[in-house]
């Protein structure tokens, strides 16, 4: 059995894994993840652990690594996510990591290879010691947190197999075995502090459509901005409603015109606009009736305008919102813990 890592070990491990450059694809700069994933299962290879890749997509795999329990029956999970943001602005060497005055700084150390670290000493600790858990141990590094998330998507249908979110509008993943855990536990930076309901979010296009024609004969066209420009302001007013519900953990819900786009040249009537929204939802909504709301939003604007033609598109992006009663034995353990620790909670 190899020796059991040292408290420093934890150091070292972030800091090799900030040297790795793991940005997202989708972002500029960016490549699969594939020699982080690498790093992390060779990482517990080495210590004798069961580890197996997940394929998601080419080159971007989730990693999985298993600690048996005493009881087969009962399982947690623990997740950290494999890529970063952009380096973009950054004014520090983001792949070299550096210790000031107490923090590691660099390129996804606190979001999310610092937990990662923890959470893979703390598996090769458990499985050092030589004694099985109480409950079987799942280590999940997965892809795509900061994009849209499709490594998380195919570990939780393989820990939920069978059930199919009508959202999930990318590639999927057949699980290697079914599983069911009772308990998640996510590396995202919280300051230590126990964080159980997170908001859930919707990103959708809304399209208008115009008919060209030359600034000079306006008349002859349909301006699709204009129009847009109608919808946008409904869209606002109909935000301030949002105000009137608030969750004691998450606040309010929120909506946001990110992007907008339309439009040729200054001297075409455009007949086309374009835009982007991100819409945040509390526990108590449900994104079916989320969606269909703004839908009847718009078609409400439409019957006010003569020649409008709106397009709302299915979701580019969907994640529930998710609350864990702050009763049940998992978060009551865990403020346990934080109380046994001296720290906040």
């Amino acid at each position: 059995m190899p020796n059991r890592p040292a408290a420093d070990d934890v150091i070292q491990t972030l800091a090799d894994l900030v040297r790795i450059n793991s940005v997202n694809p989708n972002y500029d700069g960016g490549i699969p993840e594939a020699e982080l994933a690498r790093y992390v299962e060779r990482y517990f290879e080495r210590l004798e652990i069961e580890t197996w890749r997940q394929d998601v997509y080419p080159d971007r795999p989730n990693v999985i690594a298993r600690i048996p329990g005493r009881n087969s029956q009962r399982r947690i999970v623990l997740e950290a996510h494999l890529d970063t943001v952009s380096t973009a602005g950054m004014t520090i060497d983001p792949w070299k990591p550096e210790i000031r005055e107490g923090r590691l700084y660099g390129r996804g150390a606190c979001d999310t290879k610092g937990g990662m670290a923890a959470m893979m000493q703390a598996v090769a600790r458990l499985a050092c010691d030589g004694t099985p858990p109480e409950c079987e141990v799942l280590f999940a590094a997965t892809i795509d947190e900061e994009f849209s998330y499709r490594g998380v998507v195919a570990l939780c249908n393989s820990l939920a197999p069978g059930v199919v979110d009508p959202f999930i509008l990318a590639h999927e993943v057949p699980p290697r075995d079914p599983w069911q855990a009772e308990v998640a536990i996510v590396a995202e930076p919280t300051s230590l502090l126990p964080v159980i309901a997170s908001k859930g979010v919707l990103r959708w296009k809304i399209e208008t459509h115009g008919v060209a024609a030359h600034s000079s004969k306006p008349h002859l066209g349909v301006n699709a901005i204009v129009h847009m420009a109608h919808i946008i302001r409904a869209i606002e007013q109909d935000t301030l409603r949002l105000s009137q519900r608030e969750h004691p953990l998450l606040g309010r819900a929120t909506c946001n015109v990110g992007t907008v786009r339309g439009g040729v040249q200054v001297n075409f009537v455009p007949d086309r606009c374009e835009i982007e929204i991100d819409r945040r939802l509390l526990p108590s909504e449900e994104r079916e009736a989320v969606l269909a709301h703004y839908q009847q939003l718009i078609d409400s604007v439409a019957a006010t305008q003569s020649g409008m033609r709106v397009v709302m598109h299915p979701p580019m992006l969907s994640d529930r919102p998710l609350e864990t009663d702050a009763r049940t034995p998992a978060v009551q353990t865990l403020v346990a813990i934080l109380d046994e620790l001296g720290l906040p909670r």
